[in-house]
């Protein structure tokens, strides 16, 4: 029977990565994984993290299985850091919650809960969006549609183009949107379109669905939430899924959230029945190790106040890196890469075609996506000199 299967092709993103791992060149460059590195390559623990660890390394009494739910700690503290401290919809407990496998997890939920609700929900997809958006959503059942929302030339949001291709959502579709930090082309929604998405959404009856993976790697924790809160302030049904992947390094521990803004308390506590039941299917139960660090640092302020310092830098450098690697491309190339300042979070496209960037591979041993789309925050001192001459050769 098994011999019966084929051998399938890697992963286009993990398949380059293991290519690059490969290459013998000293001088090569990774763009290639959306993974946070720091000047030396790595992709560092926090200290508030390591402090976390320390801390329940030496309390733990007992590995036995996570509530269904989750860890308490967790679900409050990301409920609010994600809405806010003064949330209307956590006042009114018109918030349910499970923590999951990391933000794929919480997608995955999210998905179930869409399907149980509305099977024939269609769910409108960005064009371009994260390609493992359609195997995790679309697993579940789901069928898609794409509105366009990034424009090659400007090198930003199609605004227009969105919203004519978003007017023919009907009631008991489903948006999918980027909270921030959109992956893969750093291009984000100003806070007056989320108004008209959130309009759209009241006026049309579709539900919003929210990836939040990279909360505070924009402009700052509070400010990269703006545009979420304010679906949520005017949207009574919300659904989103947040990760603890890139705002506090816990990529391995696979730490997520699936968050249900409802209606009312009732509601919310009939999503997070259908969420556990779903999870039971799906995982059985969550894991433990990576929520239980998150819990403890979202809930001490000391902790919380290194975190949030180091996140800020972090923030910080990568701004800083998007500000000279479009300075040090303008110098080698003569061209204008002005959008790479303009955008958000880890991701943009330079705007090169699939065969220059095969190219780059080829002859440079710089690695990225055939879509150009580069990981900025792989990026550092040693290697933005070589990287915006190799870029300049292949133009």
């Amino acid at each position: 029977m098994l011999d019966k299967l084929e051998r399938l092709p890697a992963d286009t993103i993990l398949g380059l990565a293991a290519a690059c791992r490969a290459d013998p060149n000293p001088d090569k460059v990774d763009l290639t994984l959306g993974v946070y590195m720091d000047e030396q390559g790595l992709c560092p623990v926090f200290d508030a993290v390591r402090q976390a660890q320390q801390a329940l390394v030496a309390e733990e009494r007992t590995k036995v299985y996570m509530p269904p739910a989750g860890d308490e700690m967790f679900n409050l503290g990301m409920q609010r850091l994600v809405l806010g401290n003064d949330s209307p919809a956590l006042r009114d407990k018109r918030v349910g919650s499970v923590q999951a496998p990391g933000g794929c997890g919480a997608l995955r939920i999210g998905a179930e809960i869409i399907r149980a609700a509305a099977p024939d929900a269609r769910v409108w997809v960005s064009d371009p969006t994260w390609p493992v958006h359609f195997p995790l959503l679309g697993s579940s059942g789901l069928k898609f549609e794409t509105y366009r929302y990034y424009d090659p030339v400007s090198h930003g949001v199609d605004f227009d183009a969105m919203v004519t291709d978003l007017e023919q959502a009907r009631e008991g579709d489903v948006v999918l949107l980027h909270g921030c930090c959109h992956n893969p082309c750093g291009a984000d929604l100003a806070i007056e379109q989320w108004g008209v998405i959130a309009a759209m959404a009241q006026r049309q009856g579709f539900l919003p669905f929210v990836d939040f993976a990279y909360q505070g790697l924009g402009d700052g924790l509070e400010e990269d939430a703006a545009g979420l809160r304010l679906i949520v302030e005017r949207v009574p049904e919300v659904i989103i899924a947040a990760s603890c992947s890139k705002n506090m390094g816990l990529y391995r521990e696979r730490t997520g959230i699936a968050l249900f803004v409802c209606r009312d308390e009732a509601n919310a506590q009939a999503l997070v029945s259908q969420a556990l039941v779903a999870a039971r299917r799906i995982y059985s139960m969550p894991p433990a190790h990576g929520a239980l660090l998150a819990g403890r640092i979202l809930a001490s302020d000391t902790l919380s106040a290194s975190w949030r310092s180091e996140l800020d830098a972090m923030c910080r450098r990568i701004n800083g890196l998007r500000t000279a690697l479009r300075h040090k491309l303008e110098e080698k190339s003569g061209r204008d890469f002005g959008f790479i300042e303009r955008e958000k979070g880890m991701f943009s496209f330079l705007g090169l075609s699939p065969e220059q960037a095969l190219r780059l591979r080829s002859e440079r041993s710089v690695y990225m996506l055939d879509s150009s789309r580069i990981n900025v925050a792989g990026v550092n001192a040693r290697n933005i000199d070589y990287l915006a001459q190799a870029v300049a050769s292949v133009l």
